[in-house]
């Protein structure tokens, strides 16, 4: 099966990518819907997840008629690995293999910021006290910003707390099939018992259920039964359960029973130590030059952050190059491009309003004066300028008469705190950036 899952891909990779991407890697064994792969080192699981997993396990569904979910063992058995993932406390079953969880996602693993804190906190509270205040818990926001490593962290925490409390994550596209099948196979008691009787249930993307008629009923029994014995319902979805309007009612009310909690995009500084840790967990040496310039090009979603992270540390391995902003500009430089309203914004136009509304020289505000009548309207200057354009604070920095990248956070802070607390500043910002849009595009 193996071979005629990678014969089909190798058109699509040519001879050079597939002897570097594919014949590396080893089947290990197919069990639980899961096929075990070992690779030679975490760089290459991270390729073969932002390039390759979708192609395979699309291949791997048209042969076995089954959704299949891949999991990369690094540099040794899957058996092993998996036996070391969780280990057994107090002589209790090891949960985590049988519970579905990734391995990867938890707690330790998971960085907090503005962005996600009330999500995160929720799920610190619920490990203490399970299916009680706090459920269900409906976590939702955009693709690639956490919403699994946090379901799947409370998870392992609940089975860490204790070993023999019975979790399941499945994604609802699981849930469907195996439901499909149940009734296929004449299985649904079987179905029915294993759901119903656990301790928590995660359902990844709870937004597939729309339109899927007896799946969706068969969620909402299963959810009332677990709920009715206080047992712990965990769900994410792309959005808020007031915008599932194609749902039941009756199941949209049911979510809104417990805790809905979005994660946003992280902030600046939530992405630098994103990327940080990532880069400390691949044992990774990056600069902090280039963790910045990354944090500052990447904006959309941590998948895409860190895969931004490796993409830059492979090339620079293969290439034999220094880690430095040129390479990381090089490698990033069809990523996250910008929309047609920041790339109509030049930063001339920004320099120009600023200094006309303070009565100064565009000259002014990329001198190295620093009396407050031009300092603020400096960082004001620039506050606009990462508002309004894609531009690096590095790139912003050069343009304000070669200031560094610190500067401008220091003036993006210090803007940022002027408009926390005073609403007739925030006002004025408004009208600025205003005043810059109509000027560009009068």
């Amino acid at each position: 099966m193996w071979t005629s899952i990678t014969e089909s891909i190798k058109n699509d990779l040519g001879e050079d990518n597939f002897s570097l991407w594919v014949k590396p890697i080893e089947p290990e064994k197919l069990e639980n819907n899961v096929l075990y792969l070992k690779v030679p080192n975490r760089f290459f699981s991270d390729w073969l997840k932002e390039n390759l997993q979708t192609k395979i396990q699309e291949r791997l569904k048209q042969l076995t008629n089954q959704s299949i979910e891949l999991s990369y063992e690094i540099g040794r058995s899957a058996d092993t690995t998996l036996s070391q993932a969780s280990p057994a406390a107090d002589g209790g079953s090891d949960n985590s293999v049988d519970s579905g969880l990734n391995p990867r996602y938890s707690f330790e693993t998971f960085v907090v910021g503005p962005s996600n804190r009330f999500a995160h906190a929720t799920a610190e509270a619920i490990v203490k006290n399970p299916g009680r205040q706090f459920n269900p818990f409906v976590i939702y926001g955009g693709v690639g910003l956490g919403k699994t490593h946090l379901m799947c962290a409370l998870g392992h925490a609940l089975i860490k707390n204790n070993p023999r409390t019975r979790v399941f994550y499945a994604t609802s596209e699981g849930f469907v099939n195996e439901f499909i099948d149940s009734i296929r196979y004449d299985r649904t008691n079987a179905f029915r018992n294993k759901y119903r009787k656990l301790d928590c249930l995660l359902i990844d993307d709870i937004q597939f259920l729309i339109g899927k008629g007896r799946s969706e009923e068969e969620f909402f029994y299963t959810f009332n039964a677990l709920f009715d014995s206080q047992k712990q319902i965990i769900l994410t979805s792309d959005r808020a359960p007031k915008e599932m309007s194609p749902l039941e009612r009756r199941l949209i009310s049911r979510l809104e029973w417990g805790v809905v909690a979005d994660i946003k995009p992280p902030e600046l500084e939530t992405r630098i130590a994103i990327l940080r840790k990532k880069a400390e967990a691949e044992k990774l040496y990056m600069p902090d030059d280039v963790i910045l310039y990354i944090a500052d090009r990447i904006k959309s979603n941590i998948r895409e952050l860190e895969g931004s992270l490796i993409r830059v540390g492979a090339y620079a391995s293969a290439t034999a190059s220094p880690l430095s902003v040129d390479v990381a500009k090089e490698v990033l430089k069809d990523a996250h491009g910008e929309s047609d309203a920041e790339a109509s914004i030049n930063i001339k136009t920004i320099q120009k309003v600023v200094a006309r509304k303070y009565h100064l020289q565009v000259a002014d505000l990329k001198s190295k004066i620093r009396s407050d009548n031009i300092a603020l309207p400096r960082q004001i200057a620039m506050y606009l300028a990462r508002q309004l354009t894609s531009m690096s604070t590095t790139d912003i920095g050069t343009s304000f008469g070669g200031r560094d990248h610190t500067t401008v956070l220091h003036s993006l802070n210090k803007i940022k705190g002027k408009m926390e607390n005073d609403i007739y500043f925030v006002q004025m910002i408004n009208q600025l950036m205003e005043e810059v849009k109509k000027e560009e595009n009068p």
